[in-house]
């Protein structure tokens, strides 16, 4: 029976050129977390690599590999070590030439409960991601796990309140956002804040909406994507951290800098998610009736 509080832990991280190095890396910091009284953890998008979708190279396609596989093999048996629940962020190798960008959800008994691949792909300057990645197509899910039900979307499908909502219907205590996003270097003295301030904003939005705890877990350090050593030049990306938990009215109850490391740890509590859904009864008032013409791409 799932508890009336679990504590989660966010992973705020820098990402090297050495997959073998992030990995351990990500171990490490998962211990910490784990030590420091987390149940649940969530890593960040990709963190086994420096983001690679910065440029388009058919080599890159070789960083995937399947699930199950190795990375998932030494997650699950750190969490049954641990016994702590994992979320990691993996690139999938689903079949030749058939890739996904893929969260996989771990048991405290190291037990692989289930993956969500990443339903909307952007395609915006320094993140090519369609050229990578398939999308999603198991839909919106949430997770039984001992300590809770835990739901989770990938970065880009941050900015979807319909996303939210499926999800947080499927009876998640909280959503988790692994995330890989970051500054232009030639905006962020003009656009840095507004964008930041509006990335936070409509996740704290999307924990109002719908009653549930968010975390959002994003990497820090400056990245071209440069991979084992391949100096491949460029402005690329200064990814901004800033890494938060927000409860089921949108307050922060943990929040990261902008450029470091950091654990974050925050108490997701069921029964304060219970009353304030009984004083914002969101839910309870939807006009499910009347929400038929979601589905058009537009109303004209």
């Amino acid at each position: 029976m799932a508890a009336d509080k679990f504590e989660v832990g966010l992973v705020q991280m820098c990402c090297s050129p050495e997959p073998d190095d992030n990995l351990e890396h990500a171990v490490a910091h998962v211990r910490e977390a784990a030590h420091r009284g987390a149940q649940v953890i969530c890593l960040p998008e990709l963190f086994l690599t420096q983001y690679f979708c910065q440029r388009e190279d058919t080599a890159l396609f070789d960083l995937a590999e399947p699930i199950p596989g190795p990375a998932t093999a030494r997650f699950c048996s750190l969490a049954r070590e641990l016994k702590v629940a994992i979320e990691v962020s993996l690139f999938e190798r689903r079949a030749p030439g058939l890739y996904h960008n893929t969260a996989v959800v771990i048991g405290n008994d190291g037990e692989l409960r289930g993956i969500y691949r990443k339903m909307h792909i952007p395609d915006d300057p320094l993140y090519y991601e369609k050229y990578y990645f398939a999308p999603g197509d198991l839909g919106f899910k949430s997770f039984e796990l001992e300590e809770g039900s835990i739901g989770t979307l990938v970065c880009w499908d941050q900015w979807y309140p319909e996303g939210a909502r499926l999800t947080a219907l499927q009876g998640a205590n909280i959503i988790f956002y692994p995330t890989a996003i970051g500054w232009h270097p030639a905006e962020k003295a003009e656009w840095g804040a507004a964008q930041y301030d509006a990335w936070m904003t409509i996740q704290r939005g999307h924990a109002i909406a719908n009653g549930v705890y968010v975390g959002a877990v994003n990497r820090v350090g400056h990245e071209t994507g440069n991979i084992r050593g391949d100096q491949v030049k460029g402005e690329g990306l200064d990814f901004w951290g800033g890494s938060f938990i927000a409860d089921p009215f949108g307050r922060v109850i943990a929040r990261a800098s902008h450029d470091k490391e950091e654990i974050l740890i925050g108490t997701v509590d069921v029964k304060l998610q219970e009353e304030i859904r009984r004083n914002w009864p969101f839910l309870r008032d939807r006009r499910i009736d009347a929400y038929g013409p979601i589905t058009q791409r537009f109303g004209k």
